[in-house]
């Protein structure tokens, strides 16, 4: 169990209610005004990367050095999918996205989590293989929330259109991967039903 990619994994989820306590962080912490947003913004979005990074290192690290196990294939979307409901939840809480495009990519990877869970019971798992859609949908959606926890310009770009317009393209994607992947689950479904 205690694999480094299991424990990088395990560090991801502890920087869950440190990434969100970041925003909560009492007025007179620092000043009495609060916190200058500029430092919750780099903060959190630093928080968030060093999070992604992890997310790869210990992929990389399982492959590289066959540290491989059951646990860290449960635990490590797990992982991931924790820390980006976090982020969309906050995004929304602070008004850089919508409930909707926030609902949308929760929502599918709740439904897709249980999609696959029960076509591992089914023995089926081999069919909802991950798909090239939906990668791009990740990396979309992870520059998205990036630039949304940024939000400050940065070199006179305008990080909050560009976090917009990326959130969006990912919800899309999103759609788009979950109807292949209930495409692949069809016959099985209907089979069962």
């Amino acid at each position: 169990m205690w694999t480094i990619p299991n424990v990088l994994t395990l560090m991801r989820i502890a920087m869950i209610p440190v990434f969100v306590g970041i925003f909560y962080l009492p007025a007179n912490a620092v000043t009495s005004e609060g916190l200058p947003a500029h430092w919750v913004n780099l903060t959190a979005s630093t928080v968030f990367i060093l999070a992604a990074l992890t997310d790869w290192l210990d992929g990389y690290w399982a492959r590289k050095y066959q540290q491989m196990s059951k646990f860290g294939a449960f635990l490590d979307p797990v992982a991931d999918k924790l820390m980006v409901a976090a982020a969309l939840i906050l995004l929304v809480e602070l008004n850089r996205i919508g409930a909707v495009v926030a609902l949308i990519i929760i929502g599918r990877e709740i439904a897709i989590s249980a999609l696959r869970e029960w076509m591992a019971i089914l023995g089926k798992s081999a069919n909802m293989a991950v798909a090239m859609v939906g990668k791009i949908k990740t990396v979309a959606q992870m520059i998205a929330i990036i630039l949304l926890l940024w939000f400050d310009p940065l070199w006179g770009i305008n990080i909050q259109w560009i976090g917009e317009w990326l959130i969006v393209l990912a919800a899309l994607l999103t759609l788009i991967s979950m109807g292949y992947y209930l495409r692949a689950a069809w016959p099985t479904i209907r089979e069962t039903i």
